[in-house]
């Protein structure tokens, strides 16, 4: 099953183009990470799926259907900065929550506890740190259980403690079962996250699909010894090898996909008197891929 298929889906606000005819699917299971930055057409898109905006030419489908008011019921979503109130708990703020929602009151004390609060749930909102604030967010979205989460930049403004948090619940969740669309503009939190990936630049679709198929087309290998400028010099007559670079107290070699044999490497180098201190196989960063995509 597709928890979301997007087909052809458009959004002008007057002369400016906001989505240009985007189209990709989202599995079932999936943590998807919709990318780009900011003005990519990201947040328009989810507030078209929520039905907060209403779209300028194509459509898109909610679990293999034609969406309607049930199928939402099944999506916790957080699209912006929820309105807490500050001076309440984080119990009295879902009730709020729950009431608006018409749902999950009885599931206050699970939903705080999967998100790391219980020992803080009597604790006013203006006490939490940014990152308690928005796992507080996406403990409101999980309100009733819902099979899908969406949420727009889920770490934006957090520090890094934030942010490990928030990937560590957005991982929990993940396999628990639960599908995730996630919208981002910070690169290495969606490739440390998300097993499928869109990437959107001025509204158009450059690339969608599987991480691993979208971000590899070279082999890169870390290698290290304690001689990196020797070990460099004697790489480049490797066969194939495409590139050398000293990177970080590592010789990083690129090699055409599919072609990086470590066992070969390290022969090749020990044949040579180069005994390595490290050797890894490594995929293209994201945000490598992402810069050449974009750009």
């Amino acid at each position: 099953m597709n928890i979301l298929t997007i087909e052809n889906l458009s959004k002008n606000y007057g002369k400016i183009q906001a989505l240009q005819q985007v189209s990709f699917t989202v599995p079932k299971g999936t943590v998807y990470g919709v990318l780009g930055p900011n003005g990519s057409g990201k947040t328009t898109m989810l507030g078209i799926v929520m039905d907060v905006l209403k779209s300028s030419g194509g459509g898109f489908k909610l679990f293999d259907e034609m969406p309607n008011d049930s199928h939402r019921k099944r999506i916790g979503t957080l699209l912006e900065t929820p309105n807490f109130y500050h001076y309440l708990s984080a119990v009295q703020n879902l009730k709020i929550a729950a009431k608006i929602k018409q749902r999950g009151e009885d599931d206050i004390d699970r939903v705080l506890d999967l998100v790391g609060l219980t020992q803080r749930k009597n604790s006013p909102f203006s006490s939490y740190s940014l990152g308690m604030k928005q796992r507080l967010a996406i403990g409101s979205a999980l309100l009733g259980n819902p099979e899908v989460l969406v949420l727009d930049e889920p770490t934006n403004g957090l520090d890094p403690v934030g942010i490990a948090e928030i990937r560590t619940l957005i991982m929990s969740l993940a396999n628990q079962g639960k599908t995730i669309i996630m919208a981002s503009h910070m690169l290495d939190e969606v490739e440390k996250v998300c097993t499928h990936v869109a990437i959107l630049k001025y509204g158009k679709l450059i690339a969608s699909g599987d991480v691993n198929e979208i971000l590899v087309n070279e082999d890169v290998v870390e290698l290290a010894t304690s001689n990196l400028d020797l070990l460099k010099n004697i790489l480049t007559s490797f066969p194939n090898t495409l590139s050398l670079q000293i990177k970080d107290k590592f010789v990083q070699m690129n090699l055409p996909q599919g072609t990086a044999n470590m066992e070969d490497i390290n022969k090749f180098c020990f044949e040579r008197n180069i005994v390595l201190s490290h050797l890894q196989l490594k995929k293209k960063s994201l945000e490598t891929k992402f810069l050449e995509l974009t750009n």
